[in-house]
């Protein structure tokens, strides 16, 4: 009977863990140049040094792909972007501001946008 408990904790922490992957119960659809923020719920956010994302609402977000290194990229930055209209593209470029500091980073770029959707039950 000792067992159980431990085993229910366990299983209780991995739901915890799935819960917290933006990307869980998706599927990646094939990558795009663009992608129309007008029905974006937020602004894009980041998740870790190498992930945006942007949710569109409904049951589709996307991972914004970064070309190259942007250092600053971690979570609780600020992203500054410089863009055009109601869509965001592939070359459109960003900063990051850091907390605390009030000259942002080097400019970064967008390498493109991935689809995920939630899967259908």
């Amino acid at each position: 009977m000792r067992g159980r408990p431990a085993m229910v904790a366990a299983l209780g922490l991995t739901l915890v863990a799935a819960k917290s992957d933006p990307f869980a119960g998706r599927v990646a659809g094939p990558p795009v140049q663009c992608v129309d923020t007008s029905t974006a719920q937020s602004g894009p956010s980041i998740v870790d040094n190498g992930t945006i994302i942007i949710n569109a609402g409904g049951r589709r977000i996307w991972r914004a792909q970064v070309r190259g290194e942007c250092p600053s990229l971690r979570p609780f930055n600020t992203l500054l972007i410089q863009q055009w209209g109601s869509r965001l593209c592939r070359n459109d470029r960003f900063q990051v501001l850091q907390q605390g500091l009030s000259i942002p980073s080097a400019s970064c770029f967008f390498d493109g946008f991935v689809p995920y959707d939630r899967v259908k039950k």
